[in-house]
């Protein structure tokens, strides 16, 4: 009754509730575009650790450590330039101090250093070994920190003022980096791709469905849905990131499986009265199902520790909910204006039934040369490698990625480690200090990841002078510049020694970090650094995200045991699940192809695509099982109903995916051809393996044979006693 009144809305409001779907557009679509983007990199950090900490008592004590390296390419050893380059930099208010190798030499010198000492010093740091390329070391004041992109478009400007163009300049360090990351990924940059994605899912559809009037208008809820998604993100307070960027993406997938499932089962009433009421009436039990399943599976994400992946766990079980709500919610009101027609959906009914029967006759070898082939992919998940970085993502012919591989061949290297000793002996003198840090810093230097290391101890002599007169001249003047000294804090306390690494040698920042914990151990120093911090955070990402993805499948598990009344079924059906995981991630582990956080984000959308098409078939499935017919003839019934829609919106969304592998940016190229990858993968799991396995269930009459065998016949029945022998028994 519920349905046929839902069915009557429809019938009398599709137009007004359409028109007002599409006065809430640009409202919603505001609101969407100007939700504010935060890629910063402390974000990524464990909000609650030790290690964070420790950093923000670093940062608390020396200041930010995030600084910018200007490369010179000074051919005419003019060092007039660099210094008057170097003057203008230290004006702006976004750097709170920048240090030139003749500023570096000139301190030197001072402390008693000579010339040629101190320029020994400063070779591969600030300068070069052929000389011909110059180092400026920009440290960011806090202004700078809270908004580089304006930070770096200061410095570029600084640097067309002086003529200093194209090759002549060299700019490397994160906040370079991750403003033109943040350029790549912007919505203006992948907007251009992601409408090549739309435009191609529209020619599929039109294709499939014949209506082009239809098609266009799916794709316009798909767009809608997608803005109150972001919109709704905005008014919750979030902010898009890296990892939320593929937000959109996810939507469009599960509104257009929504939509063309509601589609398939109204094409599959053409008979009935009302084929909108039996539409909604065979749609909303599968869809709902898969929605909340996906739902809670997306929730799982947000016991994470970092900020981003706990926001992706509630924004993306958002997304879920609003395409539901658009897909079941606002399809069945294009269906009263443009019906879709028939005669498609009996040529894929008629596939999906010879299909069936193809499985159906080779189910026990179907089933073993999938599951086989699963577990062989699965092997390489042992295998599979983790890695973040940023200059991997940026096109080979960025000129980002040049300048910042030049900066570290011929200078330094940007990531850094920073060690910070501690003397609790208020009583020490200084230069006792100075030969404590001297030993440390030479202890850090001797790994072999460790390029160069730079303190307070950098810049006096190696041996200090032995004449008390010379030696209180040296440590008056060092006095005298305490207020400038970026290396040491909380008056001679704290000091610090920045170390320059590199993974060349094949270890990890976070392996690097480890191992000069170990050999500073029980020495007076604590290790410290955004590179580590970073290289820590992305270990708890995937371990949180190992969890999280084990949580949901449990989670989606007893959900699917509950919803099909058979713990049996439910086992079987989530083999298929974890097919296009297996199947994809396994292959990566193979070949070694590192995963991106971004990559592994994926997972959780190729799960929720699996159990979308896994719930449609199986609420088919035990419709026709319960009505007693065989387990063979009721998957190849469900297969038949169900196999047509789930093929259609698999193959349309994945092959709108490769669109995105046309974009420059890495990571939305590799997360487009990864997904594409996905639901083809899913494909298998849900239209081979599900139907094959549940060929392989006993049938309801083998079930009961054991009971059917104990009235075996013949029996003989008791006869009725004659008449005269029964009164005989009376008497």
């Amino acid at each position: 009754m519920a349905l046929s009144t839902l069915s009557e809305f429809y019938q009398k409001h599709s137009g007004k509730l359409l028109l007002l779907t599409l006065l809430s557009f640009p409202v919603l679509f505001v609101k969407a575009q100007t939700l504010p983007a935060n890629n910063d990199i402390e974000t990524w950090l464990p909000r609650d650790s030790e290690v964070r900490a420790n950093y923000e008592d670093f940062k608390r004590d020396f200041g930010v450590e995030e600084l910018i390296v200007v490369g010179i390419e000074n051919t005419s050893k003019d060092d007039v330039l660099v210094e008057a380059v170097c003057e203008r930099l230290e004006r702006l208010d976004c750097v709170r101090k920048c240090w030139s190798p003749g500023r570096m030499q000139a301190i030197m010198t001072s402390f008693g250093v000579d010339d040629v000492e101190a320029e020994t010093r400063l070779k591969g740091l600030t300068l070069s070994q052929d000389g011909r390329l110059v180092g400026l070391i920009c440290l960011l004041s806090p202004e700078g920190y809270g908004d580089r992109a304006k930070t770096v478009d200061a410095v570029t400007g600084v640097l067309e003022y002086c003529q200093l163009r194209g090759d002549q300049v060299r700019l490397a360090g994160a906040p370079v980096i991750v403003t033109e990351l943040d350029r790549l990924g912007s919505e203006e940059e992948n907007q251009k791709f992601f409408f090549i994605t739309l435009l191609v899912c529209w020619g599929l559809l039109s294709y499939t469905t014949r209506q082009w009037q239809l098609s266009l208008a799916l794709l316009g809820l798909t767009i809608w849905a997608i803005q109150l998604t972001l919109a709704g993100i905005h008014v919750a307070g979030g902010e898009m990131n890296f990892i939320l960027s593929a937000l959109s993406v996810m939507v469009m997938i599960f509104t257009l499986a929504v939509s063309i499932h509601f589609m398939h089962y109204y094409t599959a009433a053409p008979d009935d009265d009302d084929p909108l009421r039996q539409a909604l009436k065979t749609a909303w039990k599968p869809c709902c199902l898969a929605t909340l399943t996906t739902t809670i599976g997306l929730v799982s994400l947000a016991v994470s520790d970092i900020l981003p992946v706990n926001q992706f766990g509630y924004a993306a079980a958002w997304g879920s909910v609003v395409a539901l709500i658009t897909g079941l919610g606002l399809t069945p009101a294009l269906m009263t204006i443009w019906p879709p027609q028939a005669q498609c959906e009996e040529q894929g009914a008629a596939i999906s039934s010879r299909l069936g029967d193809w499985i159906s006759t080779h189910s026990k070898v179907v089933s073993l040369v999938t599951v086989t082939m699963i577990m062989v992919t699965c092997v390489g998940l042992l295998s599979i490698e983790t890695k973040i970085d940023p200059l991997d993502f940026l096109p080979k012919n960025s000129k980002v990625l040049t300048d910042a591989q030049r900066v570290e061949a011929q200078l330094t290297n940007i990531d850094s480690i920073e060690a910070v000793v501690e003397f609790r002996d208020n009583d020490l003198p200084f230069t006792e200090r100075l030969e404590k840090v001297r030993e440390i810093e030479a202890v850090i230097a001797g790994h072999p990841a460790v390029r160069h290391t730079i303190s307070s101890a950098s810049f006096f002599p190696s041996e200090m002078p032995q004449n008390p007169f010379t030696l209180g001249r040296l440590l008056k003047r060092a006095e005298s510049q305490r207020e400038h000294n970026e290396y040491i804090a909380d008056g001679e306390r704290l000091w610090r020694i920045s170390a320059r690494i590199s993974t060349s040698e094949g270890l990890s920042q976070h392996e690097i970090f480890e191992q000069l914990q170990a050999r500073a151990e029980g020495l007076p120093v604590r290790f410290t650094g955004i590179a580590p911090m970073l290289n820590h955070a992305q270990q708890e990402i995937f371990r949180g995200f190992h969890e999280s993805f084990l949580m949901a499948f449990l989670i989606i598990t007893g959900v699917m045991v509950v919803s099909l009344r058979s713990w049996k079924t439910a086992m079987v059906a989530m083999i298929p699940n974890l097919t296009p995981i297996c199947i994809v991630y396994g292959i990566l582990g193979w070949v070694g192809m590192p995963v991106d956080i971004g990559m592994m984000m994926s997972g959780s959308i190729a799960l929720g695509i699996a159990v979308d098409g896994t719930f449609h078939f199986l609420v088919h499935y035990q419709s026709q099982f319960n009505r007693g017919i065989s387990s063979a003839q009721a998957s190849r019934e469900a297969l038949r109903q169900t196999g047509g829609p789930i093929f259609k919106a698999a193959l349309i969304s994945s092959i709108g995916m490769l669109a995105l592998t046309l974009s420059s940016f890495a990571p939305t190229a590799r997360f487009g051809l990864l997904m594409c990858s996905l639901l083809i993968a899913a494909l298998v799991g849900d239209l081979v393996l599900l139907p094959a396995l549940l060929c392989l269930r006993p049938s309801r009459l083998r079930q009961h044979k054991s009971a059917a065998s104990e009235l075996a016949g013949p029996h003989r029945l008791p006869t009725t006693p004659e008449p005269a022998v029964l009164a005989d028994r009376v008497a």
